[in-house]
């Protein structure tokens, strides 16, 4: 009689299609294995990039390409400094690291290569009398003998660097065999748990010493599971064996590519599927080491069923390696993710070249037809308005707090606005895309024109705000750029219809997919990083949100402010009712927006007077807590709490009240502390006034009129993207102008730079020709 037994101290307990130990009741010793379907307990692999921060226990594998030199003679030293730092430091918060590491032949043979050239050039001295040295070759050096010498040395050195973070290492060394024996294996499982309870870092590695060659195809005993033929599927077999929640695996190619790396049309496949690897080449393998992307994948794709989630990344891209490990387990786009949960819908690497092909035709059409289409969005704002509005409870239903829910709200009165100004953006449109801007005649039947373009796939990144949504694909439409919408969480039923809808108008003209929304697991720092695909990044929201943004992309350039520290400043020559007015509409009309005003400078000769008694009256009365610069503080007895720094956005009904005794230095003041956006001078000397608009440099500068005049709408722009302090292609409110670029168009006839040379027989002209613009038909 037959009878199976779990062997509870082993990996048995937890595999998927892996090998159960199968005894005899005449022969309980004897043991042969079997493969049987056994659901994993109480562990799969993470669905998702990040849930990776929740991995525990942690298995980096570390290919020959990245510990070894270029020469392959030799370790990487400043490499494998960086990944003990981030396994030490990741060991440190609490997880469990293991390391399987290469190395110890690289090691061994320039060891042995030291020593023969040692000894060569000893013998030949001495056969030689003197000094004098022939050429010395170096032997073809055995790969079995090279490990040898090199796995203590390699051990020394990991040890030496993990002591500098006070971390203790613990050397293991398995062959094939060892995975063949049942005894072994438990007092391997037993072994590694033991190390991981005392916090110690097992360093793994194949004993090559003795390791017989590797047989490509062959797997152990036939059997559905994996045999170890080299470090990626001792690696796998590892991870599977001890429960590991992550195999990080480096190598040195940025992860599985569709096609091999370095051909034209090889990309980078971000999340790996099962069932995928028919539709993938891969090319030859690295420098070093016996294994490939092959072996790679197919260790990986064996460790996944067995429940541990895989990355594979590049280890030795120098601006990179530093924190890939790191970055990884922060559940960053690093090297490729597999995954055995496919998503419901397209991924944002999809989304954004469906939206770049559709924008493509979206640029194309007639003016007439993109004003149709927004025209049209707004028309089923109106008539949708029901069912936006039901939508839009459901968020508002979830709202944590008060701020929150003010900025979700959506009424019909505020879709009636946003139809408004969808419509003036439909006018607006109509000589957008393709002006002529210039004209040159540079040389005879030779003329050059600038026009303007499309910038292209813009990604715009906006917090709970779900009337953002109509408003840039509005303004995307009107410029003819592809648009990718990453809205919040907080409003996901708002911006899902109000998607629909834009789609739908769209679709009149058959470019549904010009506008994505995207609403999958993908961080912002992970969008940041599509830089091949993205040619503009808005972010809408909290300066934060803004400022991490502006750090996060790193190759594509960020439209907008990272602050609103915006000023009033009120003259010694201000009108009473105007100082009253224009101060609590700056501070008090939406104190979360961007544009209102945060620090209030009051020109020296108001002090003490009844004005200022006003405007202090005025603050308190509409409940502004009041901060005191420093030279205001100085003035007074008992001041309201003093500024922790006059470089302060609030955001809410609060504000800085500071002193300064002439127009001049308060342009100083505002240069130095402000964020460049707007700012503000109240007073009736007209040369003051021009003075103050024409020396501060903010992107919005107003005389006698409250700083909430900075937007969009308010401005005739239909609506905005954002306002920009940028210096360079857009400044202030960014609305349809802000959406193009140029391109210049040369129209020849049979033309060479060779005909203008000093033998040519043409002149250039550079005459400015009249600007007309072309005539389009539907």
């Amino acid at each position: 009689m037959y009878c199976c037994v779990l062997v509870r101290h082993s990996v048995y307990e937890h595999c998927l299609k892996l090998t159960w130990c199968v005894c005899t009741a005449q022969s309980p010793k004897r043991v042969f294995f079997l493969t049987v379907s056994l659901a994993r307990a109480n562990s799969n692999s993470f669905a998702h990039r990040g849930e990776l921060r929740k991995a525990k226990r942690i298995v980096v594998k570390l290919g020959s390409a990245v510990v070894t030199r270029g020469d392959e003679c030799g370790l990487a030293l400043g490499r494998l400094a960086s990944v003990v730092e981030q396994v030490a430091m990741l060991q440190n918060q609490g997880r469990e690291m293991m390391i399987v590491t290469s190395g110890a032949v690289a090691f061994g043979k320039q060891r042995l290569r030291h020593e023969i050239l040692l000894s060569q050039s000893v013998r030949q001295a001495l056969h030689s009398g003197q000094n004098q040295l022939k050429d010395m070759s170096v032997p073809v050096l055995e790969a079995r003998a090279c490990a040898a010498a090199g796995q203590s040395g390699l051990m020394a050195l990991y040890e030496a660097m993990f002591a500098q973070y006070s971390t203790c290492t613990a050397q293991v060394l398995v062959t094939n065999l060892d995975f063949h024996d049942d005894q072994k294996r438990r007092n391997l499982n037993s072994t590694l748990q033991e190390l991981l309870r005392m916090n110690i870092v097992p360093i793994i590695n194949t004993n090559d010493a003795v390791v017989p060659p590797p047989e490509p195809n062959s797997d152990l005993q036939g059997v559905n599971v994996i045999s170890i033929k080299d470090n990626d599927s001792l690696a796998a077999r590892l991870a599977v064996e001890m429960k590991a929640d992550l195999l990080i695996a480096l190598s040195d190619v940025e992860g599985l590519y569709d096609s091999p790396p370095g051909t034209d049309d090889a990309k980078l496949i971000d999340i790996f599927y099962p069932g995928d690897q028919l539709s993938i080449t891969y090319g030859t393998k690295s420098r070093v080491g016996i294994g490939g992307m092959e072996a790679k994948v197919k260790a990986a794709l064996w460790a996944l069923q067995g429940g541990t989630s895989v990355v594979i990344a590049n280890g030795t891209h120098p601006k990179v390696t530093g924190h890939v490990i790191t970055d990884i387990v922060e559940g960053k786009k690093v090297g490729t993710f597999f995954s055995e949960v496919k998503p419901a819908g397209p991924t944002v690497e999809q989304q954004t070249e469906m939206a770049r092909n559709s924008g493509r035709t979206l640029a194309a059409l007639h003016p007439d037809q993109r004003g149709e289409i927004i025209c049209h969005l707004a028309d089923l704002l109106v008539e949708k308005k029901e069912e936006i509005l039901a939508a839009n409870k459901m968020d508002m239903d979830l709202a944590v707090n008060a701020a929150l829910l003010n900025r979700l709200s959506l009424s019909p009165a505020k879709l009636n606005s946003l139809a408004i100004g969808l419509r003036q953006i439909a006018v607006a449109s109509q000589d957008s895309v393709g002006r002529v801007l210039r004209r040159t005649r540079v040389a005879h039947n030779l003329e050059l024109e600038q026009i303007t373009v499309p910038i292209g796939v813009l990604l715009v990144i906006f917090e709970a705000r779900p009337d953002c949504l109509p408003q840039v694909s509005a303004l995307a439409i009107a410029s003819g750029n592809a648009l990718l919408a990453k809205g919040g969480k907080e409003a996901a039923n708002t911006n899902r219809i109000l998607h629909e809808l834009t789609q739908e108008a769209l679709d009149i003209h058959w470019v549904k997919e010009a506008v994505q929304l995207v609403s999958t697991r993908e961080e912002v720092e992970d969008l940041c990083r599509l830089d091949e695909m993205i040619d503009l990044i808005i972010p809408r929201g909290s300066s934060q949100l803004v400022r991490n943004i502006q750090s996060a992309a790193k190759g594509i350039p960020v439209l907008g402010h990272s602050e609103g520290i915006c000023h009033v400043y009120i003259d010694s020559e201000a009108a009473i009712d105007k100082v009253i007015k224009i101060v609590r509409d700056s501070k008090c009309d939406y104190p979360a927006a961007c544009n209102a005003m945060e620090t209030l400078l009051v020109h020296r000769d108001i002090l003490r007077t009844p004005l200022f008694d006003q405007i202090i009256d005025m603050l308190r009365t509409e409940q502004v807590k009041i901060h005191a610069g420093p030279r205001f503080a100085s003035y007074l007895t008992f001041s309201p709490s003093e500024v922790k720094s006059l470089r302060t956005e609030y955001g809410d009904l609060e504000c800085c009240v500071e002193v300064v005794d002439t127009m001049q230095e308060a342009i100083d003041h505002i240069h130095r502390y402000g964020s460049s956006h707007t700012d503000v001078i109240v007073t009736e000397n007209e040369d003051t006034a021009e003075r103050f608009l024409q020396q501060l440099d903010s992107a919005c500068v107003f005389w006698n009129a409250s700083s909430r005049f900075a937007d969009g709408y308010r401005f005739g722009l239909g609506a905005e993207v954002g306002i920009s302090t940028a210096r360079i292609h857009a400044r202030g409110p960014v609305g349809l102008e802000g959406l193009l670029t140029t391109k210049w168009v040369l129209r020849g006839d049979g033309h060479t730079a060779a005909d203008f040379s000093e033998q040519g027989t043409m002149k250039y002209l550079h005459e400015n020709l009249p600007v007309t613009q072309p005539q389009t038909s539907n």
